[in-house]
């Protein structure tokens, strides 16, 4: 119990620093060192949050002592607490990996489809699958949402990484964005789960709550996505002069 207390404490700590720069690199103008000064920030604090959901769902999952024995729906508190969480930590690591590497190699796109890559997005679908799969077992629809959104986000990855023709000048950087806004989403949702069941544990297995940070983040994904195109549309030209 005291290692997973302790697991609890240093996720506490690293999900505040990432959850709190999350927003630095959104409100800041892209490109700049403020930007990056957060994003990295934000990244580190959610790899160590990603982390550690990992060894906290292991835990749950597999420790030697049954986490919150009060709850009676065992199966149900393993989906969330334990495969959803497990998911959701790799998720997070997946989207971070992804967005940073997409920047990296922004004039190498085919440095992604190595095996160090590609076994991180692969680690991401099988687990997400099998959460969805779960989630469908147990009949709980958010972690079949989840799952969805989740595997359906590496797909539109891996479009981007295996198309045949080099993408458009600067698509990299809504591959860019739509990673770290995803990462955002996970790591709010798994963050979400420890002060849940502490908080107000009657609201626990509530969908509706568990859905806001997709609800939000998908949003955010669909605004800045629509005013990125507005920005690179091309401008008319004024009206041409008459001939004399």
């Amino acid at each position: 119990m005291a290692m997973f207390e302790a697991l609890v404490v240093l996720h506490v700590v690293t999900g505040a620093i990432g959850l709190t720069a999350f927003w630095g690199p959104i409100v800041t103008r892209k490109g700049a060192a403020n930007h990056r000064k957060w994003g990295r920030a934000a990244c580190y604090g959610f790899l160590g949050a990603g982390a550690l959901a990992i060894a906290m769902a292991l835990l749950s999952l597999y420790g030697p002592e049954a986490r919150h024995p009060e709850i009676t729906d065992r199966a149900l508190f393993d989906g969330l607490f334990g495969w959803m969480m497990l998911y959701l930590g790799i998720l997070t690591i997946g989207f971070v990996d992804y967005g940073l590497a997409v920047v990296k190699h922004n004039r190498t796109r085919r440095a992604l489809r190595r095996p160090r890559y590609q076994a991180v997005i692969a680690a991401v679908i099988v687990s997400g699958a099998y959460c969805g799969f779960y989630g469908f077992a147990v009949g709980h629809p958010l972690m079949m949402l989840v799952a969805f959104i989740g595997i359906v986000a590496m797909l539109i990855q891996q479009r981007y990484i295996w198309r045949r023709n080099d993408p458009p000048r600067g698509t990299h950087i809504g591959e860019h964005f739509r990673a770290l806004i995803g990462m955002g989403i996970s790591a709010y949702t798994a963050f979400l789960s420890v002060g849940l069941i502490r908080m107000i544990p009657e609201h626990v297995f509530n969908p509706a709550i568990w859905a806001g940070p997709s609800v939000i983040g998908v949003s955010l994904i669909l605004y800045f996505t629509v005013k990125s195109k507005r920005a690179a549309a091309p401008r008319p030209s004024g009206p041409r002069p008459h001939p004399q």
